[in-house]
């Protein structure tokens, strides 16, 4: 949800994270992937204006920062 919010391809996510794209299709299917892939992909996201929101009684989420997108 948080990548296509962004408008970000699959290939240009896995580039801004410096991981493959095959590691973006696992993420995106709910496989298992190292915290330090986690860290790459979600710092990725961030930079182009994903907020991650904690949980609170609705559930975990994202959003993007107001003013739109990071990049």
């Amino acid at each position: 949800m948080a990548r296509v919010a962004t408008g970000l391809g699959v290939r240009e996510l896995a580039e801004a994270a410096n991981v493959s794209t095959q590691t973006i299709s696992r993420f995106e299917r709910g496989e298992e992937l190292k915290p330090a892939t986690l860290a790459a992909i979600r710092a990725a996201l961030e930079t182009a204006g994903v907020e991650f929101i904690p949980e609170n009684g609705g559930g975990a989420g994202v959003r993007l920062r107001k003013g739109g997108e990071g990049r």
